[in-house]
């Protein structure tokens, strides 16, 4: 199969030849007829498969027609993050060279005046991120009444970071006749609920199991203790034929700490994260995709919906907190059918999270053993296993003691005097006056209790 198969006006099918495509991808395959037919679509699909340009192509074919008015979008774009509203504006661009069409990119970090201007003038799309929209939203500059096409991507990273509110209050303000298409790698509860509750009919399409990692991938984990990772990660950047690579950090402190121990250490390196205003971070993805640098350090704010043509190698340097987060990190590499190679640097105490991983996405990551003299990587600790119990061994039967031949006696030696013995002579009662209690209990030599009366009378 290849494009003209799949119903694309001749302009359109220009322009991707002149992209340099010829065959779509499975998604792009199920999903362009069904976006041409008008319907409503729920596409599941694993991030480098093309789904940026499932739902371009046939927008661009079916916009082609029709009149684009002040402030009233004709369709829109929702985004996560900057950088894939970015990246889904350079697919209109590439693909509706041939076209006249008029497209608004709303997002955070840029000067809102321009973005009021193009409104004013009238768009064919809107690209924007859900923020931006509801603070243009607010302030009057923006009716959505007209929007015929709503495109919802990355719906499972707007659950991550928050936006289903927006989202829903979004939907609400659109008119309820529209063509709603929805997009994410994964299918949790409350985006099912979303899609159940602003969708029409809508025809499902799953191109790979939900949470699966692209099978041109080779992964694989690697054991190392937390005090050598950064040195674990220089030896495979210069052992493993790394050509370009991203190198994956948690916290965006970490993602300047190594960007900064790489440069000392001669690597051509460069960072992107979400402290970065917008023109830097846009700066240091040009320098990434023209190959001024060859390795760029991010955190999550890169791990979804990037097309970076010719990443070979993609680096956990951390061990993602979020299972799916992943998946979408060792997307970067192996696109459109190319190799790529992906490494997770494992310390103990990502012993949970490399376990999550491999229960969410079905497979056992291969162990990759480092080559070289350095000492092998401590594996995550495990409980120790229980150790056998022991069956205790039959008692021997004791031998009979000999009996003991009677010694004869010691003659018994005089006893030494005791305490009591030294006891002094009991005083003899006055006959004057009657024997006090005191004089009673001494006047019984070796009664130790109390002195009977019959025994205290005086005789007589």
């Amino acid at each position: 199969m290849n494009f003209a198969d799949l119903g694309l006006s001749d302009e359109l099918l220009k322009a991707v030849v002149a992209a340099g495509y010829t065959e779509p991808t499975p998604i792009q395959a199920q999903a362009i007829p069904q976006v041409h037919m008008m319907k409503d679509l729920i596409a599941i699909a694993q991030t480098g498969t093309g789904k940026t340009a499932s739902f371009v192509l046939p927008m661009i074919d079916i916009l082609a027609s029709g009149r684009r008015r002040a402030r009233m979008p004709r369709s829109l774009i929702l985004e996560p993050t900057r950088e894939l509203a970015q990246q889904v504006a350079e697919n209109f661009e590439k693909y509706g060279v041939h076209h006249d069409l008029k497209m608004a990119l709303l997002i955070g970090g840029v000067q809102m005046g321009d973005q009021v201007k193009a409104l004013d003038d009238g768009v064919d799309v809107l690209i924007a991120t859900p923020g931006r929209l509801m603070d243009l939203f607010e302030r009057g500059k923006i009716l959505l009444t007209g929007c015929e096409l709503l495109v919802i991507d990355e719906a499972d990273r707007m659950l991550d970071m928050g936006f289903i509110p927006d989202i829903e209050f979004i939907c609400e303000k659109l008119p309820t006749t529209r063509q709603t298409l929805l997009f994410s790698a994964t299918m949790p509860g409350p985006i099912k609920k979303l899609a159940d509750r602003f969708l029409t009919n809508p025809k499902y399409i799953e191109v790979a199991r939900p949470a699966s990692a692209n099978l041109n991938i080779a992964q694989h984990k690697v054991f190392v203790s937390s005090r050598n990772k950064r040195d674990v990660l220089r030896q495979l950047l210069r052992t493993d034929d790394v050509t370009s690579a991203l190198i994956f950090a948690n916290r965006k402190t970490t993602v300047r700490e190594i960007n900064k121990s790489l440069q000392r250490d001669g690597f051509s390196s460069g960072e992107i994260h979400g402290d970065m205003d917008q023109s830097s971070r846009i700066a240091e993805l040009d320098r990434f995709k023209s190959g001024t640098v060859n390795i760029l350090v991010a955190s999550d704010v890169a791990a979804r919906g990037l097309d970076i043509k010719g990443v070979s190698h993609v680096f956990n340097f951390d061990t993602p907190w979020h299972p799916d987060d992943y998946v979408h990190r060792i997307g970067r590499t192996g696109r459109a059918g190319a190799k790529g190679r992906a490494f997770t640097l494992v310390t103990p105490e990502d012993a949970e999270a490399i376990a999550n991983v491999e229960k969410l996405t079905g497979t056992v990551i291969p162990v990759f053993a480092l080559d070289g003299a350095g000492e092998e990587a401590p594996r995550p600790e495990r409980e120790p296993a229980p150790r056998p119990k022991r069956e205790p061994a039959p008692r021997a039967e004791k031998a009979p003691k000999p009996a003991r031949k009677a010694e004869p006696r010691a003659p018994d030696r005089p006893r030494p005097e005791s305490v009591q013995d030294r006891r002094p002579e009991p005083r003899r009662a006055s006959t004057a006056q009657p024997a006090t209690a005191a004089q009673e209990e001494e006047s019984t030599e070796g009664w130790n209790g109390p002195v009977p009366g019959f025994l205290a009378r005086p005789a007589g």
